[in-house]
């Protein structure tokens, strides 16, 4: 009994440490935009995508300031089929990313870009922020630089 309570309690920590990166479609993603009732960063990337995990930590920390306004940060990884989810959830732990994580299952950037931005042209790191309570959103096709990640989540949380 005390093996089997053992190995439950070990399971239930690694869960509960374990980076889940959950599959959806562009369809979900949108869904969950629309739907937050707080401040959101969505940022598109992928493990393979230097300028991306080069990002991440900025955007990480940026966050983490912001603890207070229950800013999101949501971690879209674009990575290829193959590398899910053994390798993104790796990557993840290996850089002890923290965020919520999705990744998209859908190949055509045609298709899903657009349902973002119109001006999504494919690349990335892309991040798309959104308050929906202030009706803020604003779209960077492009790496944000350390330095203006903070002042972007100061105008995301104005009231």
């Amino acid at each position: 009994m005390r093996t089997f309570l053992t190995s439950c309690l070990i399971l239930l920590v690694s869960a509960v440490f374990c980076q889940q990166v959950k599959k959806v479609q562009i369809t979900d993603v949108e869904a969950y935009i629309k739907n937050a009732d707080h401040p959101l960063v969505v940022s598109f990337w992928a493990t393979w995508c230097a300028p991306c995990v080069e990002e991440i930590p900025w955007l990480q920390s940026a966050v983490e300031k912001f603890a207070d306004k229950k800013v999101e940060l949501l971690l879209v990884s674009l990575d290829f089929p193959k590398d899910y989810p053994a390798k993104v959830e790796s990557f993840i732990k290996q850089r002890k990313f923290k965020a919520t994580f999705l990744w998209l299952n859908e190949t055509n950037a045609d298709y899903f870009c657009p349902k973002i931005d119109a001006r999504w042209d494919g690349n990335i790191p892309c991040t798309l922020m959104v308050n929906n309570k202030t009706g803020y959103r604003r779209f960077f096709n492009r790496q944000l630089t350390d330095r203006q990640v903070e002042p972007e989540i100061t105008t995301l949380t104005k009231e």
